[in-house]
């Protein structure tokens, strides 16, 4: 795919492909394209020329909010400010997709929060305002908020940015969990190497708005490409 702004070639023609049940990790240096590429896949930008493809479908062809409907129903995106409603509870903020998507009872709803507040080692805090928590808090239950329509695809923005190491490796680890227990296709773009050493399976690098380098974790840890070494290793 390919994304200018004006006379900014942002894409110069990336391409990925990525399998069901995978995390795919999409390294780069500020400025390289990640956050770009991955808003072109849930329709917050639409890409010059190229096709986003998901289960077969060219996503990138529509222009309707009720086309992209089905792809917003199964993928969850954590924006990287976690994107949290300031005067809504955390409950109410993590019930939020669920009033505008479902058609559960209150009931249901309630149960649903709490079991998704409980898997994040956050339970009963329903009550709380997103003020009242520290970052790496908000983090969490801005992923409870992402999982809640128990989506299929969930994409990272930069999910570990501002938090201190101790705080960064829970959301690396809460990533992990959420793979492995439901299956979910993860794209996580990062500049952080250590999140991307703890969960990924592949990983591709962007550097100058092309794929540098990509292949599974092992491989590319050990490419000798010296700009993908400096930024792995400094």
């Amino acid at each position: 795919m390919r994304k200018s702004f004006g006379d900014n070639r942002v894409l110069r023609g990336v391409d990925l492909s990525i399998g069901r049940g995978e995390t795919q990790v999409i390294l780069g240096s500020s400025g390289s394209g990640k956050s770009v590429l991955v808003s072109m896949l849930v329709g917050l930008l639409a890409p010059d020329s190229g096709a986003a493809i998901i289960d077969g479908v060219d996503v990138s062809s529509y222009t309707r909010a009720e086309q992209w409907q089905s792809v917003w129903l199964k993928t969850g995106f954590l924006f990287q400010g976690s994107a949290l409603f300031d005067s809504m509870t955390v409950g109410e903020n993590i019930a939020f997709p669920l009033h505008q998507h479902t058609d559960l009872d209150e009931g249901a709803i309630a149960e649903r929060v709490a079991r998704v507040l409980s898997w994040i080692d956050l339970a009963g805090i329903e009550e709380k305002m997103p003020s009242e928590l520290s970052g790496g808090m908000q983090k969490r239950v801005g992923l409870a908020r992402t999982v809640v329509l128990e989506p299929e695809i969930v994409i990272y923005d930069e999910p570990t940015t501002g938090l201190d190491p101790l705080t960064s490796d829970t959301i690396s680890e809460l990533i992990l969990r959420l793979q492995k227990e439901r299956t979910v296709t993860s794209i996580v773009v990062t500049h952080d190497v250590r999140c991307a050493f703890l969960v990924a399976d592949r990983v591709a690098m962007l550097d100058e708005g092309r794929v540098l380098v990509e292949g599974p974790l092992d491989e590319v840890k050990d490419s000798d490409v010296p700009k993908l070494r400096a930024f792995l290793y400094g």
